[in-house]
This record gives C-alpha cells, structure tokens and sequence, in this order.
C-alpha cells in the first residue's frame, strides 16, 4: 500500500478531529453573531484554547472500529456499527441528531438495523462517510455498498444517502491528486436523477468555474449566514470549500465555517476531505495539537487509521483498537458542563 494512501487513512480521522474540534464552540450561531463573538484567527475555543470533539468525530470512529471488526462483510459491518450507536447513546453523548436518536431507540428495543432508519434527510449519515470513501477508494461498487448499509441504520430518507454518497466518492477522489473536479462532479451527477441534487452538482460546477467564495456559495444555496444541518444544504457547503481549497486545508475549514449554523459537522466533512488530499502533516500543526480529547484522542484515530491501512493489505479483519471506554461517560458529564457554559455565554454581548 502507498504511503499516500496511508495518509489519506489517517487525514480523514484526525481531519475529521480537527475540523469538529474548531467548529463546535460556534455550532448554531449565524455567520454575523460568530465573527462579532470569536475573532479571528480560527482556533478552538471550547476549554481555553483546546478543543475537544463531538458526534461526527464519534461517530466516525465508530464507523472505523466497526470496519476493522468486519472487515469487507457489509452485513456484518451494519451490524457492529448498530451495536457500537446503541451503546455510544447508553454512553449519555452531550449532542445526538433528533433523528439519530430516535434511531438508535428503536435499535434499542429490537428493531433490526435493516430497518431502524427514521425518514430524515440530515446529515448524520453523511458526516461519517468519508472514511469509506478512502477505504473503498478503488472499489466504487463496495463503497456504495457500504454507506447505504452505514446509512440505512439511523436515515431513511432517500436525500440523506445521496448526500453521504457524494462525500463518500468525494474522499475517494481526493485521494488521487491531479485529477480535474469536473470528472468528480461527472460522476457525483450519477449518484441520482433527483432535480433538486442534479441542480446543486451544478450549482458547484459553476462556482468553481467562476472561483466564487464558500459564503457566496452557500448564499445561493439559501443558507445565507447559517447553513443548516439538511444534508442538501451541509454536505454541498463542505464539498465545495474542501474542493475550492483542496491543497489549503486552513482555508477550507475557516471558509466553511464563517458560513455559520451547522459549523461542527460542516467543518468536520470539509476537513476530512481536504485531509484525505493532504494527509495528517497538511493539517497545522497548532490545531492537531489543540485538540485535548480523550479516550478518543488523535492518537487513538492515528493508531485506528494504521491498522485500517495494514487490513486493507491484507483483506481480512484485524479487530477493532482496545480503548478505555468505560471512561466515556465521565468524559461525557464533563463535556456536558462545557457546552452547558458556552450556552450561557451565549446569552451574554456582544450581539
């Protein structure tokens, strides 16, 4: 295996990190309420000036462990993924997707994983996706396999698998350098006949042609000054900055992030795909080493994505990371606290 795709491996999960960690102090906020409430320079903010992460980090992590565990089997996949969302909700997670939760309790009380899905077209399903693309980069018709599979557990909602699709083949692409985007957007046009995404491939086709900014893009998008967490909306915003700036990872996050709203999850997607371009070193070093999490540390995702890299050599499941779990909980009640005080922040000026 190249070290590229070594690389690739190991910058979706620390770039998913990163982008998370700089994006959830200001998550919800407008675009005008952020930039008067955090100045610039981007950095995290959430305890001092670390960072810690959230669900979309969470979750593709779990995402990595189940892979690990299973290996190229899809159905075996679903299911260990199923299993590791019952118990990271059990766990008393500070932030969970209305239609996550409402999918894992129906896991919960027995409900197959085949059909435990909510109609919802959010983006939970799409946030956790890029790994499959790098993993499955050579092999599109196992990596489509495999976010459906992903997808079907927590959304139902043929727009929330689109979008986790076109991450999905987006990553794929980012692993390859040199390649023009018009032959990703071909085939992200492909993904379905549906008008309503056909118009956004090409919406994102234009701006790039016209070197229009993230902000004026998402503008277009309607989602001026907040984008929100409708795949349609989150997943387009990212893959345009990861694609506008897919040598730059600092301007693709900073740029998706100043479009406000959904800015963790935004943040994660476009840093996992301009990481998967970039690797690990392309990510600035005062961010990685800002990011204070635990047991979910960079060091922990850095260790997942070798022995993700050594199984897709080998072709056989190796077995998931051993990791401290049962200090999640705790970790949890703390992270409570912390998003408890920024909430009270927010009540305070400037407006």
């Amino acid at each position: 295996m190249s070290l590229r795709i070594r690389e690739a491996l190991a910058g979706v999960l620390i770039g998913t990190a990163v982008g998370d960690s700089l994006g959830l102090p200001m998550e919800g906020m407008s675009a005008c309420r952020q930039q008067k409430l955090f100045r610039p320079p981007l950095r995290q903010r959430l305890v001092g000036s670390f960072g810690l992460i959230s669900d979309d980090t969470e979750h593709t992590f779990m995402l990595a462990q189940a892979l690990l565990e299973a290996g190229d089997d899809v159905a075996a996949f679903q299911r260990e993924l199923a299993r590791r969302l019952r118990w990271w909700l059990a766990s008393l997670p500070a932030g969970v997707g209305f239609a996550t939760l409402r999918a894992i309790l129906k896991l919960w009380i027995g409900i197959p994983p085949v059909r435990s899905g909510v109609w919802s077209a959010g983006n939970g399903a799409a946030m956790r996706s890029a790994l499959l693309g790098v993993y499955f980069m050579n092999r599109e018709e196992k990596r489509h396999e495999f976010v459906h599979a992903s997808t079907q557990i927590t959304h139902r909602d043929p727009r929330a698998e689109i979008a986790a699709l076109a991450v999905a083949d987006t990553a794929a692409w980012m692993t390859e350098p040199g390649e023009d985007w018009d032959i990703l957007l071909q085939s992200l046009a492909k993904i379905s006949e549906l008008s309503e995404w056909t118009v956004l491939v090409e919406r994102i086709r234009s701006g790039l042609a016209g070197d229009q900014t993230v902000a004026g893009f998402a503008s277009d998008l309607g989602a001026a000054g907040r984008v929100s967490g409708y795949a349609f909306h989150s997943v387009p915003v990212a893959i345009y900055a990861a694609l506008r700036h897919r040598e730059d990872f600092e301007s693709a996050v900073t740029e998706a992030l100043a479009c406000g709203g959904d800015t963790d999850t935004v943040g994660a997607i476009a840093g996992a795909l301009v990481a998967a371009r970039v690797g690990v070193e392309g990510i600035p070093h005062r961010w990685r080493s800002r990011v204070i999490e635990w047991p979910c540390s960079i060091d922990l995702l850095r260790r997942v994505s070798e022995r993700l890299g050594r199984q897709m050599e080998r072709r056989h499941p190796l077995g998931p990371i051993p990791y401290c779990w049962p200090a999640i909980p705790v970790r949890n009640l703390l992270f409570l606290a912390v998003i408890m005080a920024h909430g009270m922040r927010r009540l305070f000026p400037p407006y």
